[in-house]
């Protein structure tokens, strides 16, 4: 099928790549394109920017989490844009370890055929960008890489380097972007500032691709992406994206609540997809508003984001906590990461040494450690097969500066780079437990066979 696409990448993370993502996504939809928004990796909150720009979800591609042709699928699935624009991670050739291409960008727009557009940072440049683009272009065997954008420079020295860009090597020069005062987005400890935190993020964005479609050449990028080859799913979509046979047996939907504020917000979009594919009616709430949980639930996920910001909104807020308590300890399955980990603790204790309640799940606290923990992608493996019967192992993430004093020990974590194995995880016949970020797409059973539990329950 036809899938008109492009890849933002950069030489490094910095280069304003999500800036000019966002504001490319949104000056193609206010020419009246459809457009389509992915990021590459693990990453949660640059799809939050894509969302709050376009107000469609965004999907993540992470070839670590799935196969070439697995990857496209998701590409492809539901895909009906005049142009997807799919954003890189750090810099374009950047992989697994830092050392490996595997799961980088420039892997991802192979495994896609996709075109490359590279925004280079030229802020104290001139002539010497050359030089820059001349190395990326060398590194490029698949010949990818079809433009540039020179962002936080002027229009008069854009002008200048266009045509000694263009005369010098095989790319264009797709425009520039100056240096923007109006918006900022604004990094903290766990990654960007969240976009609701950005004040008239909307406003800002707008203004920015008003700029945008002055100084970039829109109508060229659209060519180059209309360019890309067609792209066909693969034998195994059915089974990749929950298939067709889930959706015809289902016979009735299992109400699952899922926490979503902004204390939890860190959620996979195919995730979500797939738990509703396998059958899930998913019913959102706040554990920072809401009195207690939705009623004529069957099953409960937690997922990551910012507890510790909360925590004192999240301790006061007592009939949510046993709400939460008296429903894992009845027996509901439940799924909990990372963020949501923290939360079924006793207490969070946080950088400043404060401690607050949680919903008191797990008999021990959870604690600022001060630097990154066990970060990185990993693969899981449950030492006693209950979601994972079939295929043992599922792909996912540590990303945390929090630990806990039970870290649980029914899952092997492996990491893909120097094969580091560590126990971690609290895995029951009804409960997930830990801080790893799971990629459900990565092993579609471990969604279906959480879905089935909870079915199991409704119907005891």
């Amino acid at each position: 099928m036809k899938a008109p696409r492009i890849v933002i990448s950069a030489p490094k993370s910095g280069s304003g790549k999500t800036l000019i993502s966002v504001s490319m996504m949104k000056a193609f939809s206010m020419l009246g394109k459809k457009v389509s928004a992915f990021k590459c990796g693990p990453d949660y909150i640059d799809p939050m920017f894509h969302k709050k720009i376009l107000e469609v979800p965004s999907k993540n591609l992470d070839l670590f989490f799935t196969d070439g042709n697995a990857t496209k699928d998701i590409f492809l699935d539901g895909n009906s844009a005049e142009i997807s624009v799919i954003e890189g991670v750090m810099g374009l050739y950047d992989g697994l370890g830092g050392t490996e291409e595997a799961a980088s960008t420039y892997a991802l727009a192979r495994a896609l055929k996709s075109p490359v557009i590279l925004v280079i940072d030229a802020r104290g440049m001139a002539r010497s960008v050359l030089a820059e683009i001349a190395g990326f272009l060398a590194m490029d065997t698949e010949k990818l890489i079809r433009g540039v954008i020179l962002n936080n420079i002027s229009s008069s020295l854009f002008k200048v380097l266009k045509p000694l860009i263009e005369e010098n090597l095989p790319v264009k020069a797709l425009g520039f972007f100056p240096h923007q005062d109006e918006i900022k987005i604004e990094s903290r400890y766990l990654g960007l500032k969240l976009p609701d935190e950005i004040k008239s993020i909307e406003e800002n964005v707008e203004k920015a691709a008003e700029k945008l479609k002055k100084s970039v050449d829109l109508e060229e990028i659209l060519k180059i992406a209309e360019s890309a080859p067609e792209l066909d799913f693969s034998e195994n979509y059915e089974k990749t994206n929950g298939g067709e046979m889930a959706e015809t047996e289902i016979s009735a939907r299992v109400r699952i609540a899922v926490a979503k504020d902004e204390a939890f917000c860190f959620y996979y979009e195919d995730n979500l997809r797939l738990l509703e594919k396998f059958g899930a009616e998913l019913v959102f709430f706040s554990p920072l508003r809401g009195e207690k949980l939705p009623e004529n639930i069957s099953g409960l996920v937690i997922g990551g984001g910012y507890p510790e910001m909360f925590a004192e909104q999240l301790e006061k807020n007592e009939s949510m906590r046993n709400s939460v308590k008296n429903a894992v300890e009845n027996g509901m399955p439940s799924l909990a990461e990372c963020g949501g980990f923290i939360y079924l603790h006793k207490n969070l204790i946080d950088r400043n040494k404060k401690s607050f309640k949680m919903a008191g799940v797990i008999a021990a606290d959870t604690f600022w450690a001060g630097k990154l923990v066990r970060f990185g992608y990993v693969s899981i493996r449950e030492k006693n097969p209950l979601f994972l019967k079939k295929n043992p192992e599922i792909k996912g993430h540590e990303f945390h500066y929090f630990d806990s004093g039970k870290n649980g020990s029914d899952c092997e974590e492996t990491k893909p780079v120097g094969g580091k194995m560590f126990e971690a995880g609290f895995v029951g016949e009804n409960h997930w437990w830990g801080f790893a970020h799971l990629y459900y797409a990565s092993n579609p059973e471990f969604a279906e066979n959480f879905v089935e539990a909870c079915r199991k329950w409704q119907n005891k």
